[in-house]
């Protein structure tokens, strides 16, 4: 049974909330709070430029949705997320293996998006839709994580 050494998180990738309605999400994250976003064709909204986060997005409930079933809309018998988190970790294979022994249920398993992250994503008990990643886009970040004891730490 795998354990949890082998699910070392080393960083957390994003966090945002998960919009139904991206227009009021962006009078009051852009407009009031001065956030500035790239927006990509598809409407997602991110930035790189808030401390404390590598990104922070506003990331639409159909895209979310799309991302965990290949479809637009978000199943009736699984709670709508908030929110989501994504931790990245040395291991997606192993942290995923780790969280099913666990009992947490996969909505994907291990899947490569089309910019290179590899990703597993879960409901949390606290009704967020928690990924589990390795980025390639942040190997900068990445490099400077060392995991040689029980625990990963900031070089």
């Amino acid at each position: 049974m795998p354990d949890s050494a082998n699910l070392k998180v080393l960083f957390i990738a994003g966090f945002g909330p998960i919009v139904r309605d991206t227009g009021e999400s962006r009078k009051l994250y852009r407009d009031a709070l001065g956030i500035s976003f790239k927006e990509e064709p598809d409407g997602y909204l991110h930035s790189e430029a808030v401390p404390g986060a590598k990104s922070f997005a506003l990331w639409p409930l159909s895209q979310a949705a799309h991302s965990c079933f290949g479809k637009d809309s978000w199943p009736k018998d699984i709670p709508a997320p908030q929110a989501w988190l994504e931790f990245d970790v040395e291991s997606v294979e192993n942290a995923t293996a780790v969280l099913e022994t666990r009992g947490y249920r996969m909505l994907v398993k291990n899947k490569k998006e089309p910019w290179g992250q590899i990703v597993s994503r879960f409901i949390s008990p606290e009704g967020l839709l928690v990924g589990i990643t390795f980025s390639p886009s942040m190997e900068d970040v990445r490099v400077l994580v060392d995991c040689s004891g029980s625990r990963c730490s900031a070089l």
